[in-house]
């Protein structure tokens, strides 16, 4: 067995959480690889926390889409929330945070969360599993890769890593997740960027100088494996040391008790205000498979059922996570960003929850994410097709790639890499010299318009106007995500343009047309009767 491939099985396997203030942490090996690729000091310290919403959340009883109410009430009549009891958490006219989000939009109302539209990526796949694999490695659906995205981020100038670490410039993890399981997206081609901490009893004997090993092939894996021990050890000691540094929590909003992602983010706040040098955190909540009792039976509006209850904790966490950086002079340093292995599907079942679905928003919080809504609401059809889901506005590796160049200031070339060599639109998430100001323009100087005839019979065409010469590209999909085709991929000049689409042998039924020019798309709905 190969040292590398040895190291990722036994790292996996002998892992054991550390406890710290009762919750139990995972560490990665810190190495300098955003130290080194970043030129400049503004981006040098700054660390993005991740937040995973285990199960595959609800976008649409998230961020509801308020113009599109009357017929989301007809697919989902027994778990819609009455229009009234949204009143409290509107943004605009056209969106409004679930009720039990009254956090979360305190912090778009602050200016600290930008919402991002229907995220997914094509032809979807709602399996858990192989959704979550897509989500952590940034592949595409067809491809199966076994390192994460941000382990490949820091293998690039690290590919030696564990042997060496830690070190005088490396004393700190550079990701921690929070959890026992090693995250999948710090894992690197050939072993996750780190190992798990022991606990503080455990495997004295592997960290102790025991004596030589026997020149054999099983002697040199024991000797680099009793390495590993010792360099978990080391960084355990620099962890407990910035937990000891820190002072208490500032912030008096996270809940008492009932909430372990508001206990994983208090630690996460606290390692960072003892001066832990680590540049990624992972953090988790499960529970968002919500086939069943989404809602309580006969009220959808109560503070009661799943999703409800999973709603509060998210909101509640997030923002006394925020209000404890802000205490701690430390907003300005921290992005985080939610995400799920998937959306749910458009219509509601009879179990009072919701099926594996397609795309949902993501949320992007922080002091220096662009204050915007990011996409349109999506579409929802007066006749729903069953096991439909919402479409795609942006392919999540854009997001990713985005935060790599946007937050940690990663040359383009280096972001496509680490996206497995795919090209993405920028996306102005993080507060830059390039504002939204170009968005925005796009959105007022670039039209789609709606299909005619619609609905079809055999064919249709799908009117564009462009006021300057673009690269513009269109595809269609079905109800479930898949791509049917490109209709057109190149640069058009300004002007009106007709795009044909031709049904061929395609089925009747919902399908969604989407537009894109760089970091700018629009999708809209068409019929082929």
């Amino acid at each position: 067995m190969k040292r590398r491939n040895f190291v990722k099985t036994a790292s996996a396997s002998l892992s054991v959480p550390l406890l710290l203030g009762g919750t139990s942490l995972n560490a990665f090996g810190r190495n300098t690889a955003l130290d080194a690729l970043l030129e400049h000091a503004q981006f040098e310290d700054r660390v993005l926390v991740l937040v995973r919403l285990n199960g595959g959340n609800d976008g649409l009883n998230t961020f509801i889409p308020l113009d599109q109410y009357a017929n989301l009430t007809k697919a989902r009549q027994n778990i819609i929330i009455p229009e009234p009891k949204l009143q409290n958490t509107l943004i605009g006219d056209k969106n409004a945070f679930h009720p039990i989000m009254t956090r979360v939009k305190e912090l778009y109302d602050t200016e600290k969360l930008a919402i991002i539209q229907s995220v997914g990526y094509p032809q979807q796949n709602r399996s858990h599993f192989r959704s979550t694999d897509i989500w952590t490695s940034a592949s595409d659906s067809k491809t199966v890769e076994n390192s994460g995205w941000i382990g490949r981020y820091l293998n690039q100038n690290h590919s030696e890593y564990p042997i060496g670490y830690p070190n005088e410039e490396n004393p700190d993890p550079l990701a921690i997740t929070i959890g026992n399981q090693l995250s999948q997206t710090c894992q690197g081609p050939a072993v996750n960027m780190g190992m798990a901490l022991a606990n503080l009893n455990g495997g004295q004997a592997l960290w102790e100088d025991t004596g030589e090993t026997p020149s054999t092939r099983y002697g040199n894996e024991l000797n680099f494996l009793r390495q590993s021990f010792i360099q978990t050890n080391k960084y355990r000691v620099s962890i407990l040391s910035a937990a000891e540094k820190a002072p208490d929590n500032l912030s008096d909003l996270y809940p008492e008790r009932g909430n372990s992602l508001s206990n994983e983010l208090r630690l996460v706040a606290r390692l960072i205000a003892g001066g832990l040098r680590t540049k990624i955190y992972v953090v988790d909540l499960g529970g968002f498979d919500t086939h069943g009792n989404q809602v309580e039976e006969g009220e959808p509006t109560d503070e009661a059922g799943r999703h409800v209850s999973l709603l509060r904790r998210v909101s509640e966490a997030i923002f006394a996570f925020q209000d404890d950086l802000r205490l701690f002079g430390l907003e300005d340093r921290v992005l985080g960003m939610t995400f799920s292995e998937f959306g749910r599907q458009i219509k509601s079942n009879d179990s009072y929850g919701t099926d594996h679905g397609t795309a949902a928003p993501l949320f992007v919080f922080g002091s220096k994410v662009n204050n915007t809504i990011f996409g349109v609401n999506p579409i929802i059809a007066d006749d729903i097709d069953n096991g439909a889901g919402v479409p795609m506005q942006y392919d999540f590796r854009a997001v990713y790639s985005s935060i790599l160049a946007g937050w940690f200031g990663a040359p383009e070339e280096l972001a496509k890499e680490v996206m497995l060599d795919e090209g993405f639109e920028y996306i102005p998430i993080v507060k830059t010299e390039v504002s939204t100001d170009i968005y925005e323009e796009l959105n007022k100087s670039t039209k789609l318009h709606q299909n005619y005839p619609n609905p079809f019979t055999l064919h249709t065409r799908i009117p564009v106007e462009l006021e300057t010469s673009t690269h513009i590209q269109i595809k269609v999909y079905d109800y479930m995500g898949k791509e049917i085709g490109t209709l057109v991929d190149k640069k058009l000049a300004a002007g009106k343009h007709e795009i044909p689409f031709e049904r061929q042998e395609l089925a009747a039924g919902n399908y969604y047309y989407r537009m894109q020019i760089g970091s700018y798309q629009q999708v809209k709905l068409m019929q082929a009767r």
